[in-house]
């Protein structure tokens, strides 16, 4: 077989880090390698030639799951018009979906990848990718009165919760009143 040109070889590795990202957010880091390459449509041994290592793909995967978390915001942002809390609120209502509770794989990356990165190394890099985006997350939560922290650990929590409990009312009751609260906090701000 020959060579694959410049432009498939990153084409390659693009495939490759978006499929371990949905994976590991579905699935944890622990999928294997020959796992995640057959997801992607590509050989095993191909892998090295485009990671250094498994942790290496972690640490690109977690990245672009925070990347793709941004954008979500960011396009949330866009459709609510009047200022940020509009905004927030169209981010809230998105996140505590049943549509997000049920697509773990294109869902959060705080939610997907926390147990996998608690057992981390604490100097490790898939751990500062990761707090660097619960960072930037929390501070696109931040209101004049919030740095935002609160209003992370509500959106988690609830989610979590809601995926543990999918199947039950309880799921959907969970998502209802963690977005209530949410926008019913950003109102209250608001007068």
């Amino acid at each position: 077989m020959g060579r694959v040109s410049r432009e498939q070889a990153e084409e390659n590795r693009r495939r490759v880090v978006e499929t371990a990202s949905r994976l590991f957010r579905e699935q944890g880091t622990h999928v294997s390698v020959a796992e995640l390459m057959k997801a992607a449509g590509l050989t095993h041994g191909g892998f090295y030639k485009q990671f250094a290592s498994k942790e290496a793909l972690v640490d690109e995967a977690t990245a672009h799951a925070f990347g793709e978390l941004a954008r979500r915001y960011e396009a949330a942002a866009e459709q609510g018009t009047g200022g940020r809390n509009p905004a927030r609120r169209a981010f809230v209502d998105a996140y505590l979906s049943v549509e997000h509770r049920d697509d773990a794989g294109a869902g959060c990356p705080v939610a997907g990848l926390a147990a996998d990165i608690a057992r981390e190394a604490g100097g490790s890099e898939a751990r500062r990718v990761y707090t660097d985006g619960v960072r930037a997350f929390a501070d696109r939560l931040a209101t004049d009165d919030q740095d935002g922290v609160a209003s992370l650990c509500t959106l988690l929590g609830a989610l979590v919760l809601a995926r543990a409990t999918q199947g039950d009312p309880l799921s959907e009751e969970i998502l209802a009143t963690a977005r209530a609260a949410l926008n019913e906090e950003a109102g209250e701000r608001r007068r």
